[in-house]
């Protein structure tokens, strides 16, 4: 046989391994089995944006339904171009149901999620009634996939700083393993929903016409001002939003269960994206030009770092996008081995509705529902 006809043969055989992986690939998508998707609180801040980023990532389904209270019931909504009447949230109602991605509150999700997950339906929850059980996956897509395989029907999403967080922690415990960390989140209105919105709105209009205001969603007046407290106080002084950072972050990148973190949760007049200045200290030793280059690899994380230039992330910037953005990355030198950095996010997206849809996706990849 010469080598003109081996090469012949070598190519064809090559064409063929081709054809048949392309028709493997194409077998499992055609029997991938596509679910029926519900979104529960679908009439709210970041119902809607669940709704938006489904349809941006054109998440394969069967069929949807869309979910809200007695008061929002019979309203209609439109997704894809269709008309939709939103249904009242009762267990009933779920049936036939396989996944549902949940933004209605922690005393909703604890009546509801169970009785749903008894009709045979994957629970994503965007509250906090579940994330610190142990039995249940707190996941961040693009952290720690693998837990979402150890549901029992409930997945919880992380609080929203903690979210955008992991995606910047992630490559950096990988190369060094985080010792110890130093948070501040600096929160927008958003987070604590429209109420919150309006009254920034409201507050700051008050504020410049010289009128006088009474603040009923924050307890001190948030227009051109910083509010040192997210949710209520616990016996040691922090508040519950800033044990979550720290609860959750343990939980989520498997660390140890007296990993020192603390964390300081400020609510600022921004109305949407998060901010974070953030100190880790690292078991090896880290320089700020690896810490760069492992963030520049890193998945849905953006860096802009040309502080000669003043080009560094803010949150009107990351308003509306979807990457966890981070800047001001340097040696910190309180610490050993420990890097500062700045990062920010939309809370909205990356913070609920953005990982929500996403666990979907690794559940219907996964075809574990």
């Amino acid at each position: 046989m010469t080598g003109q006809m081996l090469l012949k043969k070598i190519h064809i055989l090559v064409i063929m391994l081709n054809l048949l992986d392309n028709f493997n690939i194409c077998s499992e998508v055609m029997y991938m089995k596509k679910p029926v998707i519900g979104v529960l609180g679908a009439t709210g801040v970041v119902g809607r944006h669940i709704l938006e980023i489904l349809e941006e990532n054109n998440v394969v389904f069967e069929d949807i339904k869309f979910f809200a209270s007695k008061k929002s019931a019979g309203k209609e909504i439109e997704f894809k171009g269709k008309k939709y009447t939103v249904i009242e949230a009762v267990p009933d109602a779920f049936e036939g149901v396989n996944i549902v991605l949940a933004s209605a509150g922690g005393s909703t999700s604890l009546a509801l999620a169970p009785e749903i997950v008894k009709k045979g339906a994957v629970y994503i929850d965007n509250s906090s009634a579940f994330r610190m059980d142990k039995d249940i996956p707190l996941v961040i897509v693009g952290v720690n996939d693998e837990d979402i395989k150890t549901h029992k029907g409930i997945i919880a999403n992380p609080n929203c700083s903690t979210s955008q967080l992991m995606l910047v922690l992630k490559p950096l415990h990988d190369y060094a393993g985080i010792k110890r960390m130093i948070v501040s989140t600096y929160q927008s209105v958003s987070g604590a929903g429209l109420a919150a919105i309006n009254e920034l709105k409201e507050n700051t209009i008050a504020v410049n016409e010289k009128k006088t205001f009474e603040n009923k969603v924050f307890k001190k007046p948030i227009a051109y001002n910083c509010i040192p407290q997210i949710d209520s106080f616990c016996e040691n002084g922090y508040t519950k939003e800033e044990m979550k950072v720290t609860n959750e972050t343990r939980k989520i990148l498997h660390l140890k269960p007296d990993t020192p973190i603390s964390c300081t949760a400020v609510r600022v007049p921004v109305f949407i994206g998060h901010s974070e200045a953030v100190t880790v200290e690292f078991e090896k030793n880290i320089t700020p030009k690896k810490a760069r280059e492992l963030l520049e690899h890193a998945w849905g994380v953006k860096v802009i770092d040309d502080t000669a230039n003043y080009d560094f992330p803010t949150a009107v910037m990351a308003a509306g996008t979807n990457p966890v953005y981070v800047g001001r990355i340097r040696k910190d030198i309180a610490f050993d081995n420990a890097i500062s950095f700045w990062c920010v996010a939309d809370n909205l997206r990356i913070g609920a509705a953005l990982n929500t849809v996403r666990i979907a996706e690794k559940v219907i990849e996964m075809q574990v529902f």
